[in-house]
């Protein structure tokens, strides 16, 4: 069959209109589907970092590539993978369709994770859900399947946890009739032991590429949801390919339930080259919310060194660093490019002129003056009454307003009763890691001052307590100004914010209050970086005194 014939015969990837890829929902937030222009900035950077080790090789005309899928949903990866080596390969194989047989029997692989996805990653890839049909483009196969394998997979209950994944037995031993999102690509003790059982021989990847899932609900409706595309990116990095790259969510550069040991692994790893970062997820999937964002790395197994860290701000303007994920002295990823130099002039005014370390001094951190969760031992729920009763009564401000309770119901923070304290609230209502339609974050909710006698529920935390008014209100005066949240926004991308995100703010001289023009002077802030926190911050909006 020569080319034109087989072009009659259907073979077209490209040039659909519209493209159903663009237009199909997502199953869950959990399992997102990849929108085919963000699939090409990924495989252009694949292809980029290949020229780049090889002496400007185009990778898509080399015929001995091998690629693999192994968290398959739509099948945009591999249709994309197919129709640049289609194009490439033109030389070296003239013949369409024995161009198309080689490239589908020996180069393009997928794993699928569910039996709905694997039908639709084959549609995508072969034009038919068979892969041996009569209507699919690729001639060589003799099983159903091609190279795109599904077959469902069970846990292993460890107690009331799967031993792999770390699911819940309760949220997902279903039965033989539903899903059991036990993904096979994850549940293997020996990961290239299993590639070999389910493609046959001895399976090298060269190129490792896709979108996991992100979570698993663990029995709470999404509200415990355990993130689990870290093990993804651990199992691939298990094979050993010459390059990998994943679109995954921004939160483990900052935090995160389980991500402890994930996060210093990846941010020590010189083998990552490439870190492409979406503050906002919307940024690449326009119906997800993705707390903290969305990001897409690319590790590269033979070529260790310094990262290219790309950061798309609002309105997808970008900058561009080479430079380290852990910056010395910094326990997390200083996730913007334009945040780092001033930073660095902070810590050296707070360090005495050394910008050495990305760290203050002890008793100059402002997280030490933070309380933990449940300052008072209150829980959320904790409801005090309406009117005071006697002498011994303390205010409550709690969820929703304020009341009063006994004394004798507070079970922690006795030495803070009767001090001025300064509080936020733990989580606001909109992402930290989010932003607007202007761009700008909001990082902290409601905050104010409350007097001697009164405590908080652990819908509150403290950022101070003081034994004057003069004190608390300065503090107050700092805590609402843009520098101050604008750290707390470098440090955490997450609605709740622990006392870690207060990380790199410097405590001031409480004697006097404090404003951004005192705050800019202080740290010789120049008017681009005064610029720059303003379009990033929003204004406080400061209600009646608390």
């Amino acid at each position: 069959m020569n080319d034109e014939a087989a072009g009659q015969a259907g073979f077209a990837l490209k040039g659909r209109n519209p493209d159903i890829l663009t237009c199909i929902a997502n199953l869950s937030n959990d399992e997102v589907f990849t929108p085919p222009e963000f699939a090409n900035r990924m495989l252009d950077t694949v292809a980029e970092a290949w020229a780049a080790d090889h002496e400007g090789a185009n990778i898509w005309a080399n015929a001995d590539v091998r690629f693999i899928d192994p968290f398959t949903k739509s099948g945009v990866f591999l249709r994309e993978i197919a129709r640049r080596l289609t194009e490439g390969l033109k030389d070296a194989i003239p013949d369409l369709q024995a161009r198309v047989d080689h490239i589908l029997a020996k180069q393009v692989f997928g794993i699928a994770i569910t039996q709905l996805t694997s039908l639709l990653a084959r549609r995508s890839l072969y034009c038919s859900k068979h892969a041996n049909g009569e209507h699919s483009i690729g001639k060589s196969f003799d099983r159903d399947a091609g190279n795109v394998w599904f077959e469902r997979v069970e846990h292993l209950w460890d107690g009331e946890k799967c031993a792999y994944c770390g699911a819940s037995k309760k949220a997902l031993d279903r039965g033989g009739g539903m899903e059991t999102h036990a993904y096979a690509f994850i549940h293997a003790d020996d990961i290239k032991t299993r590639m070999g059982e389910i493609f046959g021989g001895n399976m090298q990847f060269d190129v490792i590429i896709g979108n996991p899932p992100y979570q698993l609900d663990d029995g709470g409706n999404n509200a415990s949801a355990i993130p689990i595309y870290n093990r993804f990116v651990e199992q691939s990095k298990a094979l050993e390919p010459r390059f990998l790259t994943m679109v995954i969510p921004s939160r483990w550069l900052f935090g995160g339930r389980g991500l402890d040991d994930f996060r210093k692994t990846m941010l020590t790893d010189n083998r990552i080259r490439t870190l492409i970062d979406y503050p906002d997820s919307r940024q690449v999937f326009p119906s997800v919310d993705v707390a903290g964002g969305i990001c897409y790395f690319l590790w590269d197994r033979d070529n260790p060194g310094g990262c290219r860290i790309i950061e798309f701000e609002h309105g997808m303007e970008s900058t561009e660093a080479v430079r380290p994920l852990l910056e010395d002295g910094a326990e997390v990823f200083i996730r913007s490019n334009r945040a780092l130099p001033i930073l660095r002039k902070i810590m050296a005014v707070e360090n005495k002129h050394s910008t050495a370390l990305l760290t203050l001094p002890e008793e100059r951190r402002f997280d030490r003056q933070v309380s933990q969760q449940k300052p008072f031992g209150l829980r959320t729920f904790f409801r005090g009454v309406k009117k005071k009763s006697g002498t011994n009564d303390v205010l409550v401000l709690q969820s929703g307003g304020r009341a009063w309770t006994s004394r004798s119901e507070v079970l922690a923070g006795h030495d803070l009763i009767d001090k001025w304290k300064v509080f936020t609230s733990k989580s606001s209502s909109e992402h930290a890691g989010q932003v607007d339609k202007n761009g700008q974050r909001r990082v902290l909710s409601l905050s104010g001052v409350i007097p001697p006698g009164s405590v908080v529920t652990e819908t509150y935390i403290l950022v101070g307590a003081y034994d004057t008014e003069m004190e608390a209100r300065n503090c107050f005066s700092y805590i609402i100004t843009k520098l101050f949240r604008f750290l707390i926004s470098v440090r955490s991308s997450a609605q709740d914010l622990s006392r870690s995100a207060y990380q790199f703010v410097p405590i001031q001289d409480f004697s006097e209050s404090w404003t951004d023009e005192k705050l800019s002077l202080r740290y010789g802030l120049t008017d681009d970086e005064v610029a720059y926190i303003d379009k990033l911050i929003r204004p406080m909006e400061i209600g009646a005194d608390e």
